[in-house]
């Protein structure tokens, strides 16, 4: 059987006066008429990045709402996710060849967690990027409907990996992109929605919390916050130029001297290309006293991410490929101001004089990082108008109104018999 993720119970009424009233007006009409509808989502790791921390807001809230919904996660030994992330790096243009064995131990592990899905259990099968990506065809569709949501950028992939993957996602009935642009060449799936991820305000990565907590959190861990400090808050990935917000900030570092650098990330089940990076990183910043790295693996978690993002004076995303970037709305809800790759979904996050500074180059992420730290009023202003921005358009009410939607239109094209939540109770958001 597949592992099925312990969630506690959510109430969505609690985002009224938070999320745009109309928004949760709308989530509430669509809910009731989707109600008793059975959904699954599948994906690699229960922690770790941005696609389980989407699930962890969402499933409770989906429940809440009466959409019975689960979380599971696909089984599979090193060699699996090692070949999964090769393949998640090609998807998004990495070079890289595929070997016969690599294919055929993606193909086995895929057969195993195919087979440990029950017929008849769900309507909808929500499958989250490549590693579960063949499951439908393998081990049959089990009487449900199901989606391909890709998170990353697919918009110029590998063609070795492209053809790989391609043909298992003809057995879906949608897909889900964050840009129109991220849809491979040639792709099989007809319909098609565009859903831009969202962050949860009720998390406790972003809840306020007071500012005698979050420094005294920080002090605890080794930051001394009498002097400036920048962050960056992302897994230890390349695509997260990791070097080069090093180089950039050792450049701010010649005009700012006491100023510090955290490097925030976690380390996750389905990526052991996470590690390589870590000790890179530790590896250039050993004899640096001022560049703090953390992770998960020492206990800092969402309350710490959440001080580090209330209290640098910038946060930095400096990405090269991204698929949207959490983080970036993360820091923007708390009126911290980021400076951003201009990649995937950040530029979404930070229209032009909204939130921060985009950029393209380590000397540009230099330059800007050291001009918001020479001008703090400009500086709280882009951060002010970033988190008003992120209210009306990236908090997870809209990003579950995007979903039902999406359930409602294939249930329009094929209605479905709702079976399991006739008892249910009303969901708790009337208003």
């Amino acid at each position: 059987m597949l592992d099925l993720v312990d969630l506690g119970k959510r109430s969505f009424s609690a985002f009224r006066g938070i999320a745009p009233q109309e928004q949760l007006d709308e989530v509430l009409h669509l809910a009731q008429r989707l109600r008793g509808v059975r959904c699954l989502h599948l994906n690699a790791t229960p922690y770790g990045g941005g696609v389980s921390e989407l699930l962890r807001s969402g499933v409770p809230l989906l429940n809440d709402l009466g959409i019975v919904t689960d979380w599971k996660i696909i089984r599979g030994d090193q060699a699996f996710f090692q070949i999964t992330k090769r393949l998640h790096n090609a998807l998004q243009g990495a070079p890289g060849e595929f070997s016969e064995s690599d294919k055929a131990t993606y193909l086995a592990h895929s057969r195993l967690n195919a087979n440990s899905l029950s017929e008849g259990d769900y309507d909808f099968i929500v499958v989250h990027d490549p590693q579960p990506a063949a499951l439908p065809m393998i081990g049959g569709r089990k009487g449900a409907r199901w989606v391909w949501r890709c998170h990353i950028d697919t918009s110029r992939p590998n063609p070795e990996a492209w053809e790989f993957l391609r043909p298992f996602l003809s057995s879906y009935d949608a897909a889900i992109f964050t840009l129109p642009e991220f849809i491979p060449p040639r792709f099989p799936i007809s319909h098609v929605a565009i859903h831009s991820p969202a962050i949860d305000p009720l998390s406790p990565k972003n809840l306020p919390l007071p500012e005698e907590l979050a420094r005294h959190i920080l002090e605890w861990i080794g930051v001394r916050l009498s002097r400036p400090l920048v962050t960056q808050i992302s897994r230890f990935d390349p695509w997260k130029d990791p070097m080069g917000v090093i180089a950039a900030y050792r450049r701010v570092r010649e005009r700012v001297p006491e100023l510090q650098l955290a490097m925030v990330g976690s380390l996750a089940l389905d990526d052991p290309e996470g590690w390589d990076v870590y000790r890179e990183i530790r590896d250039a910043t050993a004899n640096d006293n001022l560049i703090h790295i953390f992770t998960n693996l020492v206990g800092v978690g969402n309350i710490e991410v959440n001080a580090f993002q209330a209290l640098s004076n910038v946060v930095i995303q400096k990405s090269i490929r991204e698929g949207f970037g959490l983080v970036v709305s993360e820091a923007l809800w708390k009126g911290t101001p980021v400076v951003a790759g201009r990649a995937g979904g950040i530029p979404l996050q930070m229209p032009e004089g909204t939130g921060g500074i985009l950029v393209d180059s380590v000397d540009e992420c230099a330059e800007a990082v050291l001009h918001l730290l020479k001008h703090p009023r400009e500086a709280h202003r882009l951060g002010e108008q970033g988190r008003e921005h992120v209210r009306r358009h990236f908090l997870v009410p809209r990003l579950l109104l995007d979903f039902l939607h999406l359930l409602d239109s294939l249930v329009q094209e094929k209605p479905v018999e709702p079976r399991g939540l006739a008892l249910a109770s009303q969901p708790s958001a009337s208003p």
